[in-house]
């Protein structure tokens, strides 16, 4: 928790996961206190809690990134309780979503188009989507797609690493697609929605690279100084596996917002 006396203030759900570590680092918020409770202290299942919490620190913004994959209590409840203590005191809220919100095509999905899930996280996401909106009506939705970092561990890295090493069997889809997204890009795009309460909505805030998973583990492998040639390559459409496969975020709006997030190249050169 960082604490100054200015005047605008952030609280953070999820500070602690890969994101929020990004976003309460940021130096986009400078300007701004940032209160970040851990999940301990603060279990957004809980709606009597959340309240409490919203209601005694009564920031001026909400960043709504907590979430535990497998726990739809915590996606669709946690993020009903959030969105309507955020509304009940006046607070901007930006809600973190996902692209797997879609069932995947060969278009780009642009902020018109409706959920479609497939899986049941997408499902849990699209609900969660639907209890903010109609929670609090100002918010924005921010769908986003893979994240990644470079200054800390992420999934993806853990994942890539994990196979090079021999720790791991997973093999890496040629046909499922991806717009990766490096974190300090999208919590620099949190904190400017934090503050453009015309934003409102569902918004695509992702990478401008449409790549496939093999393309993005090749790329990671390079990065870390292992041999991108040993990832081992499957095919999402002969492994049975339902899931989303093209999954492209048209994201016009957000670049015509200033929301411009670095390519994968960019980003991991050295």
């Amino acid at each position: 928790m960082r604490r100054s006396g200015r005047r605008r203030s952030l609280l953070v759900t999820g500070g602690s996961g890969l994101l929020g570590s990004h976003l309460v680092r940021s130096p986009e918020l400078a300007t701004w206190d940032i209160v970040a409770p851990p999940s301990r202290l603060l279990d957004v299942r809980d709606a009597a809690a959340v309240d409490d919490q919203i209601r005694s620190w009564r920031p001026t913004a909400v960043a709504h990134l907590a979430y535990r994959r497998d726990d739809p209590r915590t996606i669709v409840q946690g993020s009903a309780n959030v969105a309507r203590s955020a509304a009940a005191i006046g607070a901007r809220l930006v809600h973190l979503s996902t692209d797997l919100v879609f069932a995947g095509r060969p278009e780009p999905y642009t902020e018109l188009d409706e959920p479609s899930p497939i899986i049941d996280y997408g499902r849990w996401k699209a609900s969660a989507e639907a209890e903010v909106v109609a929670g609090c009506p100002d918010a924005v939705v921010v769908r986003t797609s893979l994240i990644y970092a470079t200054d800390v561990a992420s999934p993806p890295q853990a994942d890539v690493e994990a196979v090079l090493t021999g720790r791991s069997a997973m093999r890496f889809f040629t046909d499922e697609v991806r717009c990766p997204v490096h974190a300090a890009d999208l919590a620099a795009a949190v904190v400017l929605l934090a503050g453009r309460r015309d934003v409102t909505g569902p918004l695509h805030v992702a990478g401008p690279d449409a790549l496939s998973r093999a393309d993005i583990a090749a790329r990671l492998a390079r990065w870390m100084g292992l041999d991108p040639f040993r990832v081992p390559l499957a095919s999402l459409a002969e492994s049975g596996l339902v899931r989303p496969g093209h999954l492209v975020l048209d994201c016009a709006r957000a670049r015509e917002l200033g929301l411009a997030c670095r390519s994968m190249d960019d980003a991991l050169a050295r």
